[in-house]
């Protein structure tokens, strides 16, 4: 079965956060900066990773998504603060 991850890219600190699934974290992030997101994230120009859980399998980054999404604002916050306190863009870590 294929792996998967659960990310957290958002348009600037404590801007407009996007949660999505993918098999392919950095081709995904490729498609964001290159403005080939959701119709959301060019809407708001959220381009910057700022979080990322990877799984063994696509089945649970999917539940895991779904659960983040209906998380608080506050608690997505807390959740990215507690990895990455700078808000660091995480793209260049992925290589």
């Amino acid at each position: 079965m294929m792996g998967g991850w659960v990310y957290i890219p958002t348009n600037k600190r404590d801007g407009v956060l996007y949660i999505g699934v993918t098999s392919n974290l950095p081709a995904r992030m490729v498609q964001h900066r290159n403005g080939e997101g959701s119709a959301f994230c060019r809407r708001y120009g959220i381009k910057c990773l700022v979080y990322a859980e990877e799984y063994g399998n696509i089945d649970e980054a999917i539940v895991r998504e779904k659960a983040l999404k209906a998380w608080k604002r506050a608690w997505k916050i807390e959740l990215i603060e507690r990895a990455n306190p700078e808000w660091d863009d995480l793209f260049e870590r992925l290589s």
